[in-house]
């Protein structure tokens, strides 16, 4: 794999540094089951069976279908599994996010997540976003509260920029960042960089998202002397930018599960690294 091969979340998780987002496994607009309800558990089994030992998933993602598929897929779960999941979003109904990030929601959300995945205690539990209607502090410090209870075994972030992730920092321990990062949009660039230089894991999401013609012409120019997907350059180029990096591409289908398993053994050459360096933006 490009640089390490595996990252450590809070001292004590480590993982291969490639993970699963689960979101795409359920029904249109992130709403129900899919159709093939079977797929979705064949599609989560085989990460397994492919060595992927971190899945991301959220109560917001059907709601609640993807936490259920992964318990009925999964458990009981084997050793070295790291299951996150993420509180602080409602939905309406379809393609429909609401932020709610109340103390009494997030405690709720945090036990009906705790019952779904069929678990004492969630590995990694994220605030999916931060609620500007509540307190940061009330918001940050239900984490910590959940944390100190035994429910959460450590506290990530999602959707939040460098003096957000340092506010919380002053309250909990944060272990990761998800935010929306790739190879066309890197706005999130200073999140990442005082990640990698405080040991805490940045997990982009849309990682596989070129963000603009010119990052898929030059995504498609590298995949096409390579012979290979826009797809798997896009992962390679996020697995070799930063040692904190662990990219959780989504998929319904297995055949693109295994294609983005096999990105980790592709080496960026540093011309094709450097060109694709050349794109995005770094401005906060």
């Amino acid at each position: 794999m490009n640089r390490a091969s595996s990252i450590t979340i809070g001292n004590d998780l480590t993982v291969r540094r490639l993970g699963f987002g689960g979101m795409r496994l359920c029904g249109p607009g992130i709403w129900g089951w899919p159709a093939d309800r079977e797929n979705a558990l064949r599609v989560l089994r085989r990460a397994l069976e492919l060595g992927l030992k971190f899945i991301d998933t959220a109560d917001s993602y059907g709601p609640h279908v993807n936490e259920e598929q992964i318990a009925q897929a999964l458990h009981p779960y084997p050793s070295g599994l790291v299951i996150a999941t993420k509180g602080g979003l409602t939905r309406g109904g379809p393609g429909e996010w609401k932020r709610d990030c109340r103390p009494e929601h997030l405690q709720e959300a945090c036990e009906g997540s705790l019952r779904r995945l069929r678990v004492d205690r969630i590995d990694v539990y994220q605030l999916h976003a931060i609620d500007t209607e509540v307190p940061f502090e009330d918001q940050i410090g239900t984490m910590r509260e959940l944390r100190d209870a035994g429910k959460v075994r450590h506290v990530g972030l999602s959707n939040v920029d460098l003096d957000q992730l340092k506010r919380a920092q002053k309250i909990v321990e944060i272990v990761s960042v998800q935010n929306n990062y790739n190879v066309g949009n890197r706005t999130s660039e200073p999140v990442l960089e005082y990640c990698e230089a405080n040991g805490i894991a940045f997990i982009p999401y849309f990682p596989l998202d070129g963000g603009d013609l010119a990052a898929n012409q030059a995504l498609s120019s590298v995949a096409g002397r390579r012979n290979t997907t826009v797809w798997q350059i896009g992962l390679a180029w996020l697995l070799r930018h930063s040692p904190a990096m662990l990219p959780i591409p989504g998929t319904s289908s297995v055949a693109h599960l295994e294609e983005n398993v096999a990105a980790t053994g592709m080496a960026l050459d540093d011309d094709e690294y450097s060109q694709l360096c050349l794109l995005g933006g770094n401005e906060e």
